[in-house]
């Protein structure tokens, strides 16, 4: 077994890794997740805008 055998076998590994990787990330499985983490950056907001509503009602 030589440098290029090595070289061969890394390239199988990391194209099995990487084809499982994708088929993990667009599992159907996985869709719920993925949409309520993409929805994070905007979660502060609406708490933004309710504290500003009530501080408004209040004041």
């Amino acid at each position: 077994m030589d440098i290029n055998d090595l070289r061969g076998l890394s390239t199988l590994f990391l194209m099995i890794t990487f084809i499982g990787m994708c088929f993990w990330a667009y599992s159907s499985k996985r869709k719920k997740t993925f949409d309520e983490a993409a929805n994070l950056p905007f979660a502060d907001e609406e708490l933004n805008q309710r504290t500003i509503q009530e501080e408004v009602k209040n004041g």
